[in-house]
């Protein structure tokens, strides 16, 4: 891996986009097939993390803070791995994650009390933020400029598949012990960095003879670009809202408000995740030919309003609606979003420090939007929480009204 310098990101002055390939290329298909058999092997352990928490005799609050672990550890590792790609490469960063997930996974199986289940989780946060924001750096380096909207929503599709199939399995898998979806996960890891290792060989990932050194951003420097400034905020948006809300205190309200049985609640996350494929698949396409920005502020504002709406809900059928209509709106949002962020950082630069701060965002917002949900709950009412998540979706799209356009085709601004 050539040695890294520093470079100055600029915001580029109006140019048309030359035309370029319309395929994905075979190595991003690669980092796709492995996203999907990640995606099904975490969710193999959704199910059964808090019941194995709890079977070594610890409460409710114990076993959450179990799974908000493992999200924790991804947060506050996250300057470092991005450092590490800026050193080492995407590829080996990407691979150690894999394995480092996999071993603590194994060995989640095999812990003998609770705070060796807290160690064992912490310990693959920190694995699972080094094979994430290296797969986003891949993407970056490998995604012509042309369809990098479509590459990411492609990517983002195999992790949505394959966590929607992952905790059926797994709720199967639980049945013959709590322990044994953990060793299962732990062989799907290896079997994913496997692949990756076989078929995304260093050689690929080299420039081309006579191609710039690779330019590491940092996370300053990337602040310089309005789009940068505006994800970052658009992205600690879309985590409290459609990670962490959404998941945290949907099946809440539910089961208290829409229906006691818990198919309620997986019927609103079922058919988010419907609305959301809907979002990825318009999105992905256009947007490479329209720009970023309509898809990002149309994604924030749409998922907003729709999150704001849940609380007036009274029924199940209007609950369904909105959760299609916000799953939509998220959909159109994040393939975009992550394109934009590449567009800052360019093809030709390792972009590990500035992506990692904006995974950063994202992860900041999972596990605050729940938090303070949960309060405003406590000390309200559901209306008053989904309005307020809703609120701040809606707001984060005012940065980018004033942000510059990343990517733009027909003679206009591109990469």
């Amino acid at each position: 891996m050539p040695a890294a310098y520093w470079v100055t990101v600029p915001e580029p002055s109006a140019a048309a986009l030359p035309s370029g390939p319309s395929r994905i290329p075979r190595e991003i298909w690669v980092l796709i097939a492995a996203a999907f058999v990640i995606a099904v092997g975490y969710g193999l352990i959704t199910p059964v993390l808090p019941s194995f928490a709890q079977s070594f005799g610890v409460g409710a609050f114990a076993s959450s803070v179990v799974v908000s672990a493992f999200a924790f550890f991804r947060l506050v590792f996250a300057p470092a791995g991005g450092r590490l790609i800026a050193r080492l490469g995407e590829r080996p960063v990407y691979l150690t994650g894999l394995v480092v997930v996999a071993v603590s996974t194994g060995a989640t199986a095999f812990a003998q009390d609770y705070w060796q289940l807290l160690l064992f989780r912490g310990v693959g946060g920190i694995g699972s933020t080094m094979f994430t924001v290296s797969a986003i750096a891949l993407l970056v380096r490998l995604a012509p400029a042309t369809i990098r909207a479509r590459v990411t929503a492609a990517y983002a599709s195999a992790f949505l598949f394959g966590g929607i199939g992952g905790p059926v399995i797994g709720g199967l898998l639980g049945s013959l012990g709590l322990r044994v979806p953990f060793l299962v996960y732990a062989v799907t890891l290896l079997i994913a960095a496997g692949i990756v290792a076989v078929f995304l060989r260093r050689a690929s990932l080299r420039p081309e003879p006579g191609s710039p050194v690779l330019a590491a951003v940092t996370v300053r420097e990337a602040w310089g670009d309005s789009a940068y400034r505006a994800a970052f905020g658009s992205g600690f948006a879309n985590g409290w809202s459609n990670f962490g809300v959404r998941n945290a205190i949907v099946p809440l309200f539910a089961a208290a408000v829409i229906a006691t049985q818990p198919w309620a609640a997986g019927v609103a996350l079922a058919v988010f995740a419907v609305g959301n494929a809907v979002g990825l698949a318009i999105a992905g396409r256009r947007s490479d030919r329209a720009g970023r920005k309509p898809f990002i502020v149309g994604g924030l504002v749409v998922s907003g309003l729709a999150t704001a709406a849940t609380g007036l809900a009274q029924g199940l059928p209007l609950l369904v609606i909105l959760s299609v209509v916000a799953g939509i709106g998220a959909g159109a949002l994040n393939p975009t979003q992550q394109a934009s962020v590449a567009d800052v950082v360019g093809r030709e630069r390792n972009g590990g420090p500035a992506l990692a701060a904006f995974q950063m965002s994202q992860d900041l917002g999972t596990i605050v939007g729940p938090v303070i949900a949960g309060l405003l709950v406590d000390h309200g009412s559901y209306g008053l929480a989904f309005a307020g998540t809703g609120a701040i979706t809606v707001l984060a799209a005012v940065p980018w009204l004033r942000a510059r356009e990343t990517h733009r085709v027909q003679g206009r601004a591109g990469e």
